[in-house]
């Protein structure tokens, strides 16, 4: 009776061991052929890109390999590539949402940089009129920002740097502009306080000339020293 219970579960044994070793090369085959779909999917959407410019019908390609093997190394890559080829051809709402997407979905990928430097320049080529809206500079900014902060050292961060001047000098003509406003209708004190905030805070921009000489000009019209 032990012989046979014995053999039994033995018997067991030998079955589940076949059983895991069938269910591992399924396992591997099944991942195999899913890689191979998403490379297939991912070269498909770069060759329509690069060659005939159908920019939709890449985006959706680039989108359909990463969604078909969220957890391969090609994912993160075929998430941006979306949102490149959307920034490419002006599509700046699905780029920004595709980036932002990416962003939060693989928070330590290697590219982080490149997204954030992307999603800067997707806000920076929308600014049309700061003197009415200024929400794209400062989103641009603020991106420039995380990128010359976590990584100092790469030509993203350099470029960024640029641009954050150039932006700094449309926030200042912002400044000047309402500070103008406000002295052409007499409100001394908020015409000083815009001028004073271009002196503090864009003082390397070409407007820190004309803000110290328009607070020179406020403050003697009001009969206040500096």
């Amino acid at each position: 009776m032990k012989y046979i219970k014995n053999f039994f579960v033995l018997f067991l044994i030998i079955i589940f061991l076949i059983s895991c070793s069938k269910k591992e090369k399924i396992t591997i085959l099944q991942k195999d052929d899913l890689e191979s779909q998403m490379i297939a999917l991912y070269q498909e959407a770069y060759n329509e890109f690069l060659n005939n410019r159908d920019t939709l019908y890449a985006a959706k390609k680039f989108n359909e390999a990463e969604l078909i093997f969220p957890q391969s190394e090609w994912a993160p890559v075929a998430a941006l590539m979306t949102a490149y080829v959307y920034y490419s051809d002006d599509y700046y709402p699905d780029a920004i949402y595709e980036l932002e997407r990416y962003i939060k979905v693989y928070p330590k990928h290697k590219d982080k940089v490149y997204a954030h430097f992307l999603l800067a320049m997707c806000y920076y080529e929308n600014i049309i009129d700061e003197k009415r809206d200024l929400a794209p500079l400062l989103k641009s900014k603020k991106e420039f920002e995380i990128v010359i902060d976590n990584y100092p050292l790469t030509d993203f961060a350099t470029d960024a740097r640029f641009k954050i001047e150039l932006i700094n000098d449309r926030l200042a003509g912002k400044e000047m502009y309402i500070g103008r406003h406000y002295l052409k209708n007499k409100k001394w004190i908020a015409a000083i306080n815009r001028f004073k905030n271009v002196l503090e805070n864009y003082g390397t921009t070409v407007y820190v000339e004309e803000a110290l000489h328009r607070l020179v000009e406020t403050h003697y019209i009001i009969g206040l020293e500096i």
